[in-house]
């Protein structure tokens, strides 16, 4: 546990969702939280309803300037970060208003848009990634700090390898395999930084309804949200892990095979 040394918090996609539900919690538990949404009225807004030490922070990751801005803002009114959470993301870049099966049979790799792929991994995989590294620095000023990434099981290969697997058919490669590649890339890190003063987490929240999937998942946002706040939450759990929500849970508990 930390001791004298006040909390701060970033989420990422804060202003909706699973990443709203994330905020709200680290709030409730004594952190200063920054809302980090690209749209500053919406995080403003959502950081109103949260209420507590929350303000809202514009963060869009694929814009260079607007992640320098969000490290020089945090830099400036903290000088280091406790928690930084990557829960920003985006399902698809193709035509509005298209029901998830119809993405995901325009997603599958024999028919995908190169264009709409080269979109979706550049918020998933490399914006994630460049906010990463840009807030590294600050990372290493907390006295002990973590990085919780939101992934997806549909990222998981020993899953989708299974033919035993019902939801194996889902795995596309624009988003399905953009989680992929973020689980390789965190995985990388959480190697790299093994030991230093910052651990790296992976959690999947499930099928959930949320924006990503047309509001078309199983689980409501707040049972989805439930693992993501207790990965966030946690400050034992071991560096490297990738878990998901209780129903993934096995005799080796609800770690997810890579």
């Amino acid at each position: 546990m930390q001791t004298n040394e006040t909390k701060v918090a970033l989420v990422t996609g804060a202003n909706t969702g699973v990443g709203f539900q994330i905020a709200k919690a680290l709030a409730e538990n004594g952190y200063d939280v920054y809302v980090g949404s690209r749209n500053l009225q919406k995080g403003e807004d959502a950081a109103k309803q949260i209420g507590g030490k929350t303000q809202a922070i514009q963060l869009d990751i694929t814009d260079p300037e607007s992640i320098r801005h969000a490290v020089s803002e945090i830099a400036h009114d903290f000088g280091y970060l406790t928690l930084l959470v990557n829960n920003a993301a985006i399902s698809n870049a193709g035509t509005p208003g298209r029901t998830l099966w119809e993405i995901l049979s325009a997603q599958k790799a024999s028919v995908a848009s190169i264009e709409e792929m080269r979109q979706v991994w550049e918020t998933n995989v490399f914006g994630t990634l460049a906010l990463t590294q840009a807030f590294l620095p600050l990372l290493r000023k907390a006295k002990a700090a973590r990085i919780v990434t939101v992934s997806s099981s549909l990222g998981s290969l020993t899953l989708n390898a299974d033919a035993d697997n019902a939801f194996r058919s889902g795995f596309d490669a624009v988003y399905g395999a953009s989680k992929t590649a973020l689980n390789g890339v965190f995985l990388s890190l959480a190697n790299e930084l093994e030991n230093t003063n910052v651990k790296v987490n992976l959690v999947s929240p499930g099928f959930t309804a949320t924006a990503l999937n047309n509001f078309e998942g199983t689980d409501s946002v707040e049972e989805g949200s439930l693992e993501p706040i207790r990965v966030a939450l946690a400050e034992d759990i071991p560096n490297g892990s990738f878990t998901g929500p209780a129903t993934y849970r096995t005799a080796q508990g609800s770690q997810i095979p890579w």
